[in-house]
């Protein structure tokens, strides 16, 4: 936990660097996909998704340490062997979880939210899950466990792998010749990422694209098909903690709903979307039918909200700069008390983007929750060795964005100035 989250310390700053080069890059050329408020709330995400795992919060049923001590049939002496094998294996596991993750109800709870942007853009790369609390696709490491790949070098290529899936997540590369044939390209993910009855649930792969070639589930973009991005069920929201758990609440209130036992208990293994017969005809939920035809999600975004909302994305990641690197120093219980007010931060500031009156009520409880932990403690998790005047700060800070945060709620409310000024 403690080396990923120093990891992160040098990769957030360059993720974020690169998605605002891709916002000013668009911009030159008149072609902006990345819009500020589908920004923010890609960005939110990614910090809660990573949060989630510094944090440790997420538990393997089989974990690949035992796998590989008690099958491993041979052991290469090679570190550079090992550390291919390693990549190939995490990437032909990767597809088939990112295809069981497509295709089953359950599991495309953890998968929806890198899907719920109706944008494409570097910035939606990192939308991802942090409502996976147990991993259940060890098996598909036997290969590597085999062959002897020690623990330890997989949990060093995974990072690596992970983060080499974040380029191509943009429109702005065009088809890139001959790699089209060997890697995921931005054409490849785009179909990917597409509600195009021509490319919806296709291009699985992570880095190498031919495993779709491979399996049967490779399609090229067409020329003639520009790709409508999103979900046939819309999220209609930015909040990335509502989006992480809304088609597990859905499956719930279906499960309950159903009269049948038997849909009751296969809703959850069924291909995604499905819901049982008696309850769509009662329980209608909207669907896209023409993606050609349909509104983008947008929210009332003006000037003072757009600085706002920045802002509150820079302290919080001031914040969790701050847990990533002193995780050690924190501890447990407290980093998981500071993981807690890192999710309520974020929940409370997305309800406002949003637009909604409960964001008030959110950020008051992050004020007093914040303010909170340093009355309590007489200091912010160890910050006032480093920083003697870190106290008197955030509690002004805290008290300031619920004040303004109030004035923002009541502006959207009467739909008066400030937020009336168009930007």
């Amino acid at each position: 936990m403690e080396q990923y989250g120093k990891i992160l310390l040098f990769a957030m700053p360059v993720f974020l660097l690169l998605v605002l080069l891709e916002k000013w890059y668009g911009w030159y050329k008149g072609k902006d996909t990345v819009p500020n408020m589908d920004m923010i709330a890609s960005l939110s995400s990614g910090v809660t998704n990573v949060t989630k795992d510094v944090l440790g919060l997420s538990v393997a049923v089989l974990g690949y340490e035992w796998l590989v001590n008690k099958i491993a049939i041979y052991h290469f002496q090679s570190t550079g062997i090992i550390i291919l094998i390693a990549f190939i294996v995490l990437d032909f596991a990767g597809y088939w979880v990112h295809r069981i993750d497509h295709k089953i109800n359950f599991f495309w709870n953890s998968h929806i939210i890198h899907h719920s942007s109706e944008e494409f853009n570097l910035a939606c790369a990192l939308r991802q899950s942090v409502s996976t609390f147990v991993r259940l696709f060890a098996f598909l490491l036997i290969p590597a466990a085999l062959l002897g790949v020690p623990s330890n070098v997989i949990a060093t290529v995974a990072p690596i792998h992970l983060f080499a899936q974040f380029w191509y997540h943009t429109q702005h590369i065009n088809r890139m010749g001959f790699l089209e044939n060997i890697l995921v390209t931005p054409s490849h993910h785009r179909v990917h990422h597409a509600i195009n009855k021509e490319y919806i649930d296709k291009n699985y792969s992570q880095i190498f694209i031919f495993w779709d070639k491979l399996f049967g589930t490779f399609q090229e973009e067409l020329p003639e098909v520009k790709p409508v991005y999103g979900i046939t069920r819309p999220v209609r929201t930015w909040n990335p903690i509502k989006i992480n758990f809304q088609h597990m609440w859905l499956m719930i209130q279906d499960a309950w709903h159903a009269k049948n036992i038997k849909d009751k208990l296969r809703i959850w293994f069924m291909p995604t979307g499905w819901r049982p017969a008696d309850v769509a005809a009662i329980y209608s939920v909207y669907k896209i039918e023409n993606v050609y035809s349909f509104e983008k999600y947008n929210t009332k975004s003006a000037a003072l909200l757009n600085v706002w909302i920045w802002i509150q994305m820079i302290m919080l990641l001031l914040l969790v700069s701050y847990l990533f690197g002193n995780i050690a120093k924190i501890g447990s219980p407290q980093m998981l008390l500071y993981g807690v007010f890192i999710f309520i931060y974020v929940y409370a500031y997305s309800e406002l983007m949003d637009g909604s009156q409960n964001a008030i009520i959110w950020e008051i409880v992050t004020a007093v929750t914040g303010i909170g932990f340093i009355v309590y403690s007489g200091d912010w998790f160890g910050a006032t060795k480093l920083f003697p005047w870190i106290n008197a700060f955030l509690i002004t800070y805290f008290i300031i964005s619920a004040v303004v945060t109030g004035w923002l709620v009541y502006s959207i409310n009467k739909e008066t100035s400030p937020l009336s000024i168009p930007v």
